[in-house]
């Protein structure tokens, strides 16, 4: 994306919808900053075991399969929200009113059948590891520490549905939006210019010192 994003709200029940979503949206991105910090730490302890103690973390490679889905996936549906997902803004930056609404539905419905077709998939995928009968649930395991990799694949799906949810609200928003013909529609991402994004970072700062 070209620039900064806002989000506007109020009191429709769209708006509400889109505020109680991104609640979920910031735990889950939260959740995933947290993988992110944790593999670090567990980068640091594998180096220094080598480095001090000449025995590396064992199962290294294990965990970090395992978080990996977390750390990429799971805070997805937040930068979606928040309109940070790089994107082609040559045509739709220049675009106003109804025009720039209906590219922004049409371009969000692709997105969106893309997103129900990867949680078909990820889902399927996922099914073929979990298994109630199975040791741990799982069919398949990581090859040092025998770790189950069904939860990893479950949150593949996990991330995509809330995405989808949240895809679902931005259509509404745009569709609003081309219906009624509105300049600043609520839940959908605007593209703020350098000024606007410059002062918005100034009152940021200013709220931090006060």
């Amino acid at each position: 994306m070209a620039g900064s994003s806002a989000v506007l709200s109020d009191g429709s029940t769209l708006s509400r919808l889109d505020r109680g979503l991104e609640h979920l949206e910031r735990a889950m991105a939260f959740v995933s900053g947290l993988g992110a910090f944790g593999l670090m730490f567990l980068a640091v302890v594998s180096v220094g075991g080598r480095e001090f103690f000449n025995e590396p973390l064992r199962g290294y490679v294990d965990w970090i399969e395992m978080a990996m889905p977390l750390i990429a996936i799971f805070g997805i549906s937040y930068v979606q929200r928040n309109g940070g997902h790089i994107r082609m803004d040559i045509v739709v930056g220049n675009l106003k009113g109804r025009a720039l609404w209906l590219a922004e539905l049409v371009t969000t419905f692709g997105i969106l059948v893309l997103m129900v077709a990867l949680v078909w998939g990820s889902w399927a995928h996922f099914a073929r590891s979990f298994d109630f009968g199975a040791p741990l649930w799982s069919r398949d395991s990581t090859i040092d520490l025998g770790l189950p990799l069904w939860p990893a694949k479950l949150i593949v799906p996990a991330a995509f549905g809330v995405m989808v949810l949240r895809l679902i609200l931005q259509l509404w928003g745009y569709g609003r939006a081309l219906v009624l013909g509105l300049d600043a529609p609520v839940a959908v991402p605007l593209v703020q210019s350098a000024a606007e994004q410059a002062a918005e970072e100034a009152q940021h700062i200013q709220g931090r010192d006060e």
